[in-house]
């Protein structure tokens, strides 16, 4: 039987991405699967209905329809309690389901008996590699938020040197080196400013000066299992504050990035350090969806305090929909082929990606944290 893959818009506030493009489509319908999207899904992303059209897919109105009938379902962000209502008993749903933040929501899939895979569980392996989107969305993030210092900011970045005289470069500090602070140390240089980089994990430090950067070397190593970083004691982050607020101080433009899976994002740029930055220098917060790592962070917001603009956005990867869908739509297809290698569903729980990533199925959590809170009330 052919399997039929949906993509219905995204209901996110700000969510300008979609899961599959028209490219994608047409990979997939050679691999024997049978697609249907909303239209409209790809309209704010770039992407007509003519296009998908194009690429063999077919064009559904319907919303519930389209939930009732697929057997797997296509997600960025997570879905609406009255979408996975809707999904047929034993479905299959993909997406950045954030399980941590949205237990009714987890509930309900285990409850509908729905195979919920999230996107952002996926191991940091090199076999994971084509299907890590957490790190593909992470570097557009990391892009936007150097472009996005360098526009609030409004002042040069490079060096110039003109008939009037020099302009010297804008000094730009980007704290946290995983995925997106290390994209955006690289967008940084690009533009030609002097680039400083901090992050708790040692190993760090061959990449930042890898990209032209001079790291600032914290006296702990919080590195932690899969790449990522660990939280700090209060000891080591009373030596990290007092290390970063000299260079947050002297920065043109600080772009925060650090965030701990699972965990709200560190507070690491308090409202004193900002306080001694100068005035027309910027903070842009790529942690804000998680509670940020800036205390003046507003996610959404542009906020003045004593000069200095603090800029966090929502969802920095939606505001470059087209080449972040482009990326997310190819995770999909090497976790579809995964899933389905001859287009046929095949659930095989010895594969450290599956398992891993798996939220929840047969009407049970798979996923350790869920099961510790089933017990909770809705």
């Amino acid at each position: 039987m052919t399997l039929g893959v949906a993509v219905a818009k995204e209901t996110g506030n700000g969510e300008n991405r979609v899961a599959l493009i028209p490219d994608t489509v047409e990979r997939l319908r050679r691999a024997g699967m049978d697609v249907r999207i909303q239209s409209g899904a790809g309209g704010k992303a770039g992407y007509p209905d003519g296009e998908y059209e194009r690429a063999g897919a077919t064009l559904v109105t319907d919303d519930e329809a389209l939930w009732k009938s697929a057997d797997i379902v296509l997600r960025v962000g997570p879905p609406e309690l009255g979408q996975v209502r809707c999904m047929r008993k034993g479905g299959l749903l993909i997406g950045f389901l954030d399980p941590h933040r949205n237990l009714e929501l987890m509930l309900t899939l285990r409850d509908r008996n729905v195979t919920a895979f999230a996107m952002e569980l996926i191991p940091r392996t090199t076999r994971a590699q084509a299907m890590d989107a957490l790190s593909s969305q992470r570097s557009v993030a990391g892009y936007r938020g150097a472009i996005l210092a360098a526009e609030c900011y409004g002042r040069f970045f490079p060096m110039l040197t003109t008939p009037t005289g020099t302009v010297r470069p804008a000094t730009v500090l980007t704290i946290g080196a995983g995925v997106a602070g290390l994209q955006a140390i690289a967008t940084a240089r690009r533009l030609g400013a002097v680039v400083e980089a901090s992050d708790v994990r040692a190993a760090a430090r061959e990449q930042v000066e890898s990209l032209g950067g001079r790291f600032i070397a914290p006296e702990v190593d919080a590195e932690a299992a899969g790449g990522y970083a660990r939280e700090l004691d209060n000891q080591e982050r009373k030596a990290q504050r007092e290390l970063l607020a000299q260079h947050v101080a002297r920065a043109h433009a600080v772009i925060t990035t650090a965030e701990i899976p699972g965990q709200p994002a560190p507070r690491i740029v308090s409202a004193e350090m900002v306080e001694r930055m100068r005035p027309g220098s910027v903070v842009i917060d790529l942690a804000a969806s998680s509670g940020g790592n800036c205390a003046l962070t507003k996610p959404g917001q542009r906020v003045r305090h004593r000069g200095v603009l603090i800029y966090g956005p929502r969802n920095a990867a939606a505001e470059m929909a087209p080449q972040a869908s482009e990326l997310y739509a190819r995770n999909l297809y090497h976790l579809l082929m995964l899933l389905a290698p001859e287009g046929e569903l095949r659930l095989d729980w010895e594969d450290d990606i599956l398992a891993e990533s798996c939220l929840s199925h047969g009407g049970e959590f798979r996923y350790a944290p869920l099961r510790a809170r089933q017990g909770e009330a809705r």
